[in-house]
């Protein structure tokens, strides 16, 4: 019996490379082989990544003749925007807080070296 786990989207697009292949898909549908011409690894190694987006539904892949032709699906990115929203969220309210500081004039307290 063989178990299956399926990735999720934050491990697929933790890898650089895996990021600039869903950025390709995102503009057109290439075979594996337009895929692995736009980067300096092996085509074996392209396959891997192709499988890991293809686990967590970035990449769907389909046989048309003898070619393996790979498209984006970024459904599954929303969940990823919907993570990092709440920390945008934060960083701004941060940020604002610290342009209305600075804007203020005031001075920052000086701290006692120990």
């Amino acid at each position: 019996m063989s178990i299956t786990l399926r990735r999720d989207v934050f491990q697929a697009i933790a890898d650089p490379t895996r990021r600039e292949i869903i950025n390709l898909l995102s503009h057109k549908t290439l075979t594996l082989n337009g895929v692995a011409e736009n980067f300096n690894i092996s085509r074996p190694a392209i396959s891997k990544h192709i499988r890991i987006l293809s686990e967590c539904g970035l990449v769907v892949v389909h046989q048309q003749g003898r070619e393996r032709y790979c498209e984006a699906r970024l459904n599954s990115l929303r969940e990823v925007s919907e993570w990092t929203s709440q920390y945008e969220k934060f960083w701004s309210a941060r940020l604002d807080a610290l342009g209305d500081f600075l804007a203020s004039g005031a001075k920052p307290r000086k701290t006692r070296k120990r």
